[in-house]
């Protein structure tokens, strides 16, 4: 009888030992399904032993070994080992969170793959039988008569609207599914050739190639349209030559798409998965076995697609690496962007971290040698976009903009350009304010106001979710006239109409593109020019290429500027340079206008003056005087509590704790940034060493002892290298 080692996914620092009649080291990694409690849980087989500290009384006898699926190899479970230690998080909901959905449930079976044929009747259909606005049909008719057969990963790689076309195809009988074949292994994975080079960006390409087959980091800063794109293909086209894979990360779903046709194009014959939230769970975990078996040798996904099984890894790149989105906020608070750079180590390839604006830890990473620096400084056949600031003092802006502004908008639209208004904040207005009594509409469960909604007359908390109709008049003094105060995108949308009404307008934010599939029904009117001024939030800032857009208009900007987060002023900068890298990418010479109460600011001045280093130098120097990272490391022990009192007494007493362990230092106990969220009252504790290891030894021996406190006034979690303070 073997001891088997398992993991869980319950929030306990140990792995739990059952006995099994028919497990062998070969079984590790793999899942198995046991009895915890009184529920059935999956887990995953960490050690096979012959012998367990807990009687043999004690143990359970393992309910099956699954064997469906191949086991996470002994690279993957290192991996996931390295993030449970470095990020002092349990192992066993590591190891669970790294797998699709469907292979965490009881039950759940593994779905079969599936070919679509083309019948004799879809092959004598006409295109011009299909609506012309019916836009993903007459593509899908048209693929189906080029190739005849097409698996579920063909359909994905045309897009994901194509689904519903293809449900249709099938109800009118001009496709029929039939179980997939064995297909015979790819006798070539050769890429089509790409755009010609510039000198910049082939010595990119050559010293990513010299490193093929051995670790190195590389930061590629190159500024927006420069071709960091054409580099990576390059690079993945030599690793993918090689019998290997490539993961490419971003940051966004929004980007995914766009990339994966781009993908698609450039690697007709490869198979390529994507994985990121946006798909279903059957999707999800096709994609991720494609990925495991090596099938796919060209994997794109977003930030957890750092832990998907990769056999043959060659390369690893990470695009516009200085996002946030690559650092996991709540529960298991990992970064996969430098989880890449661990995976690329333990793996021996190359890892390529790509930014116009890199963070400054990547910065900081280049300047003294840690990473290698590939720079591509201009843009490919395209003159950078001029950027100029609206003063704002003493000027009447209208809703938001400035008669500066839209004199601009209005001389884009005589030339037929397109234009993007810029404003990270979607609804209508930040607030419903009373003026007779000063009642503000405030989440009654969050530190926040709630934001105005009007096409749906709702008043929405932007963080815990709550809802709630606009009221008549104020619950304070009953006077009717409440007023918005600030814009929201709804409200700039609704402005813009009235001062341009044959403008077509756009709207792109979360709430217009939370529908599946619109954003690509988007990108696609903005790029066949049915659009003249969208008006967007962040979503538009980074990866997006319109060469129609001319003109940026951003407003807004000096909301960040006011921040206390101490990476405030690079997250704008970085914000700032990305959104203005959507202008001017096609035949119009782009303009970016940036209405602020501080021109003079440093930050606008080194964005007019497009000087990156300056800035980014000026930044090192204030976190080296200040304690900051990259000079520090840090750590966040956050609690949350029924009343903050509750909180802070828990943080307190960890404090205490702390001190006698010594070898950090440990700050005082704060209410957090947002003290009350979802119901819940938090606060903060910060830690932080001058040396990683130190801290480490600190947070190990710690998290144990806080662990045996088992305090129940607070629930409490611990963050390494917080990106929020």
């Amino acid at each position: 009888m073997k001891i088997v080692r398992v993991g869980l996914d319950v929030p306990v620092g140990q792995t739990f030992d059952y006995l099994s009649c028919d497990a062998g080291v070969g079984d590790v990694g793999s899942r198995v399904l046991v009895q915890f409690g009184k529920r059935a849980m999956i887990g995953i087989v960490l050690e096979v032993q012959d012998s367990s500290e807990v009687p043999a009384t004690r143990l359970k006898q393992v309910v099956r070994l699954l064997r469906d699926t191949p086991a996470l190899s002994h690279e993957d479970l290192r991996l996931l080992r390295f993030a449970s230690q470095y990020y002092h998080y349990p192992m066993g909901q590591v190891v669970v969170s790294a797998l699709p959905q469907r292979l965490r449930r009881v039950g759940k079976c593994i779905p079969a793959e599936t070919d679509y044929a083309l019948t004799k009747v879809g092959l004598e259909a006409q295109v011009d039988q299909l609506p012309t606005r019916a836009r993903a049909r007459r593509k899908l008719l048209l693929a189906c008569q080029a190739q005849s057969v097409l698996s579920s990963a063909d359909v994905q790689r045309l897009s994901p609207a194509e689904r519903k076309a293809l449900n249709a195809f099938v109800a009118v009988g001009w496709l029929e599914r039939r179980a997939r074949e064995s297909a015979a292994p790819a006798q070539s994975y050769a890429a089509l050739p790409g755009l010609p080079l510039t000198p910049r960006q082939s010595d990119a390409v050559e010293s990513l190639l010299g490193a093929l087959g051995q670790f190195r980091a590389f930061l590629l800063r190159g500024v927006t349209g420069s071709g960091k794109t054409e580099v990576y293909l390059r690079a993945a086209a030599a690793a993918v030559a090689r019998g290997t894979q490539v993961l490419l990360l971003v940051p966004e779903i929004a980007l995914t798409p766009q990339l994966e046709a781009t993908v698609g194009e450039r690697f007709p014959d490869v198979r390529i998965s994507s994985l990121h939230s946006g798909l279903n769970e059957t999707e999800r975990l096709r994609n991720w076995l494609a990925a495991y078996t090596g099938e796919a040798r060209i994997v794109l996904g977003t930030r957890l697609a750092i832990f998907t099984p990769l056999p043959n890894l060659g390369l690893i790149v990470v695009d516009e690496e200085h996002d946030a989105s690559f650092k996991q906020s709540e529960g298991f608070c990992y970064s996969a962007r430098d989880l890449a750079v661990v995976r690329a180590s333990q793996r021996g390839v190359p890892v390529v971290l790509g930014s116009a604006t890199p963070s400054l830890e990547t910065y900081y990473n280049a300047k003294v040698g840690r990473y290698t620096l590939l720079e591509l400084p201009t843009r490919i056949n395209a003159r950078p976009p001029s950027i100029a600031s609206i003063p704002l003092r003493g000027v009447h802006a209208a809703d938001g903009l400035s008669p500066q502004l839209l004199e601009a908008v209005a001389k884009r639209l005589a030339r037929g350009d397109q234009t993007l208004i810029f404003i990270n904040r979607r609804g209508f207005a930040p607030v419903l304010m009373c003026h007779s009594c000063g009642w503000l509409s405030g989440c009654h469960r969050c530190s926040a106001q709630l934001v105005l909604h009007l096409p749906a007359r709702e008043l929405r908390c932007h963080h815990c979710g709550y809802r709630a109709p606009v009221p008549q008049a104020c619950p304070e003094c009953g006077n009717p006239a409440l007023a918005p105060l600030g814009q929201g995108t709804q409200r700039i949308e609704a402005a813009l109409a009235q001062h341009f009404p044959a403008a077509r307008i756009l709207r792109i934010d979360r709430d217009t593109t939370r529908r599946k599939h619109s954003w690509n029904d988007m990108r696609d009117r903005i790029r066949s020019r049915e659009v003249d001024i969208l008006v967007g939030t962040q979503i538009l800032a980074k990866g997006h290429d319109f060469p129609h857009l001319a003109l940026v208009g951003v407003l807004n900007a000096d909301a960040m500027l006011y921040s206390a987060d101490f990476r405030a002023s690079e997250r704008l900068y970085a914000l700032l340079t990305q959104v203005s890298g959507r202008a001017g990418r096609g035949d119009a010479h782009g303009e970016v206008l940036i209405q602020t109460e501080f021109p003079e600011h440093p930050l606008y001045s080194a964005l007019r003056a497009q000087d990156l280093e300056r800035f980014a130098e000026g930044l090192l120097a204030d976190r080296r005087r200040a304690g900051f990272p990259p000079f520090v490391h840090q750590a966040l022990l956050r609690a949350e509590a029924t009343k903050v009192e509750l909180a802070l007494a828990f943080l307190e007493h960890a404090k205490e704790i702390g001190r006698v362990l010594g070898g950090v230092d440990l700050y005082d106990a704060v209410p957090a940034p947002m003290v009350r969220l979802a119901g819940r009252e938090r606060a903060q504790l910060l830690v932080q060493s001058t040396s990683r290891p130190a801290l480490h030894r600190f947070l190990a021996t710690w998290r144990d002892l806080l662990e045996k406190s088992k305090s129940r006034a607070a629930r409490w979690t611990l963050e390494v290298d917080p990106l929020e303070l």
